[in-house]
């Protein structure tokens, strides 16, 4: 089965599109959107319309659930008064641009989806979220420590888990040596965290845009960690276009730069 899992739009419509004809070359079997289709560019009810039109499953980003509860607090953590004075313009403006119909779609967004997956005696369990199952807005960076790590997703019941937020996409296998749920051969047993990384607003220096390829099948299980497959896509779209909308609006100029630069 390949599952393609994307995040973190941002009303990046032409990063969006180019997406949509990237994918097609893969034939996936399902595809997920991991939250936080609004924010910092033009086009929010634009990218609703996409997503919607496709019937694509959804999981509610912090942008999205600011915007559908028309918050003036999108739950970013931004670091210098420049950037939460920027924050405060951008969910000022995706507020007013936002029609009521969408507002109402992104306030009814769940908060995780999770697929279990029961080919043989070792069930799968894959969960999606945005931030991390314990909070929408927090941050799991690629250098969090595993044990914390391992025991988000103990607690969660996640063997694969997907998420976004951070907009750093990677893939971290963590080895499980403890617990009740070994095998009685007291084999490790392994689990797969995985960044999908930010279709409309990369932040890992590379302006293209990422998402995930995931493949399992019947075969797949905790116990041998090459038996699930990770691919991390990326793809080419008119960043320049997109930048020079942000020029034209009232959001602030400092948005177009991050676009061009990735940070």
């Amino acid at each position: 089965m390949k599952i393609i899992l994307f995040s973190d739009i941002h009303a990046n419509l032409p990063a969006l599109e180019s997406f949509f004809e990237d994918i097609k070359k893969h034939e996936a079997d399902q595809i997920y959107c991991l939250g936080d289709l609004v924010g910092y560019l033009t086009w929010p009810n634009e990218v609703i319309s996409e997503i919607r039109k496709r019937n694509i499953p959804v999981i509610a980003g912090n942008y999205d659930y600011g915007i559908g509860r028309s918050s003036d607090d999108c739950g970013c953590a931004y670091k210098t008064e420049e950037d939460k004075n920027n924050g405060k313009i951008s969910i000022s403006l995706t507020n007013s641009w936002i029609n009521e119909e969408n507002r109402k779609y992104l306030k009814d967004l769940p908060a995780h989806i999770r697929v279990d997956f029961n080919w043989n005696s070792e069930p799968l369990s894959l969960l999606m979220v945005h931030g991390s199952p314990r909070k929408i807005n927090e941050y799991l960076f690629e250098d969090r420590d595993e044990r914390s790590l391992l025991r988000i997703m103990k607690d969660a019941k996640a063997d694969i888990m997907c998420f976004g937020h951070t907009h750093k996409p990677y893939h971290r296998i963590l080895e499980e040596t403890e617990g009740d749920d070994l095998s009685s051969e007291n084999s490790p047993k392994y689990k797969h965290a995985i960044n999908l990384g930010s279709i409309g607003k990369p932040k890992d220096g590379d302006p293209r845009g990422s998402y995930v390829l995931l493949e399992i099948n019947e075969e797949s299980n905790s116990f041998n960690p090459q038996s699930i497959k990770v691919e991390f896509c990326r793809f080419e779209y008119d960043v320049e276009l997109a930048a020079k909308a942000i020029e034209a609006s009232p959001l602030p100029n400092d948005y177009a730069e991050m676009l061009r630069k990735a940070y």
